[in-house]
């Protein structure tokens, strides 16, 4: 998936213009990349569009990855977006519903199994059958 495709498709789910969109998808990667391991934040990174490898840098001392909840993730994206949590908490379902099509569907579950379950409201609508994926 190329970036404008991406982040046309954050601005169609979050309603949102497609600048607004770019920053509501870096906030939520620049987050994800805090909660996933080192090593998987490299493989995701290796499966999307150039220009948001740099938003996914796993921290350069350590592979283990943070542990916060959803709704630090949510706050995390807010302050960063520089946005109320309800915005920001589209953002990342829609985030992760784009992320589910642009990556393979292997590299999907493995970055969903890092997540504690009070994440599930906002990856499980991505995991829906009917969403489209890469295999």
């Amino acid at each position: 998936m190329h970036y404008l495709t991406f982040v046309g498709r954050v601005a169609r789910l979050t309603g949102t213009a497609e600048d607004r969109a770019a920053t509501l998808t870096r906030a939520t990667l620049e987050t994800l990349a805090e909660r996933l391991t080192g090593g998987e934040v490299l493989d995701l990174a290796a499966q999307l569009p150039k220009p948001l490898w740099g938003l996914l840098s796993p921290h350069p001392r350590t592979e283990a990855a943070e542990r916060f909840g959803a709704a630090e993730f949510v706050a995390r994206v807010a302050r960063r977006a520089d946005c109320d949590e309800n915005t920001a908490r589209t953002a990342v379902g829609a985030v992760f519903a784009t992320l589910r099509e642009a990556i393979s569907s292997g590299e999907f579950q493995d970055v969903v199994v890092q997540l504690p379950r009070d994440y599930r409201d906002m990856v499980e609508p991505a995991l829906a059958p009917a969403a489209p994926r890469r295999r």
